[in-house]
């Protein structure tokens, strides 16, 4: 991909269109042909490589949490792993690279330089090599286990865990009496009173011995479900704390694949064509291009006519 990057870009140099094209083709193609961006390209594609699983297991429609814990963990001793014993394998890729695209390679044992070389610009006189290892390769690994550490913290691991309990998948295998109790007491104590505390417990028991052997609870797969079905069967009325607690717990996970989505619609429709929408009508915009399901049940006609009955508008609608 690399050799094939470096070819269009050479293309572009000499057969661009304009002197702007040819202009940033060049300015890419010297940035490409430099140690610095070989390295953080590797350096890049191996911590990539190693949270892309984590990735795709927090994009999963039907999130499997526990899993999803494990890859936490994993992740971030692969990380570790590859911040203690990985930079001299990877100086030495590296190092190919540019051999095989005759790109400069400085020398590692040399004072690092920054600036225009000045010595009035040197904050800290260091190798070529620690610059490298430590204020690059370590810091970026460093920044990630930091991100990961306090995105998924203890109490957030902690919380995830106990939550399991109440999930409907592999017909209640996980479910516990006892950690429901607990999830409802350490996170939830202003939804939940003292005096509820020893009816949440009755009613946990009652519902194991009920719901987790009624063929309507068969085969359910997401906690969603499985409210809807206590609702369906009228069961909510019956274990109402149970309930409360399955419905607390579905305010807490959000969608990653959902926010990304949002994010993504932001960038389609606030182009520099309509960077001054107001926010209501971004929202609203927003709103039909990420419910696309929604939005095909939606009449064009019957919105103009709509429109068109409010007041007299300049533009003539039909």
């Amino acid at each position: 991909m690399y050799w094939a990057t470096m070819q269009v870009l050479k293309k572009m140099v000499s057969d661009g269109s304009t002197d702007d094209i040819r202009g940033e083709a060049k300015g890419v193609l010297m940035m490409m042909e430099t140690f610095n961006f070989v390295f953080m390209l590797h350096v890049m594609h191996k911590i990539m490589g190693i949270t892309d699983m984590l990735c795709r297991n927090l994009q999963e429609k039907t999130l499997d949490i526990l899993n999803a814990i494990d890859s936490i963990a994993t992740t971030k001793v692969l990380l570790l792993k590859l911040r203690n014993e990985s930079i001299n394998h990877l100086l030495m890729c590296v190092n190919s690279i540019c051999i095989e695209y005759e790109i400069e390679t400085p020398d590692m044992n040399a004072w690092y330089n920054e600036g225009t070389d000045r010595f009035c610009q040197q904050k800290n006189l260091v190798t070529v090599e620690h610059h490298y290892h430590f204020d690059m390769f370590n810091s970026v690994i460093d920044y990630q286990l930091e991100e990961l550490n306090y995105r998924f913290n203890d109490n957030a691991l902690e919380i995830l865990k106990l939550s399991c309990a109440l999930q409907p998948n592999d017909q209640f295998k996980l479910f516990d009496v006892d950690q429901i109790c607990i999830l409802a007491r350490k996170f939830y104590p202003a939804d939940f009173s003292d005096q509820e505390m020893p009816h949440l417990r009755c009613q946990s028991e009652h519902y194991e011995v009920d719901v987790l052997h009624h063929k309507c609870f068969q085969n359910l797969s997401s906690t969603s479900e499985l409210l809807q079905i206590l609702i369906r069967t009228n069961k909510s009325h019956h274990y109402n704390l149970v309930e409360r607690l399955i419905r607390l717990i579905l305010t807490l996970p959000v969608s990653t694949a959902s926010t990304e989505q949002a994010f993504s619609a932001i960038k389609r429709i606030k182009t520099d064509l309509r960077n001054i929408m107001e926010e209501e009508f971004l929202t609203d915009t927003m709103i039909i291009h990420i419910e696309r399901e929604f939005a095909q049940n939606i009449d064009i006609d019957e919105v103009i006519d709509e429109f068109d009955s409010l007041k007299q508008m300049r533009a003539q609608l039909k």
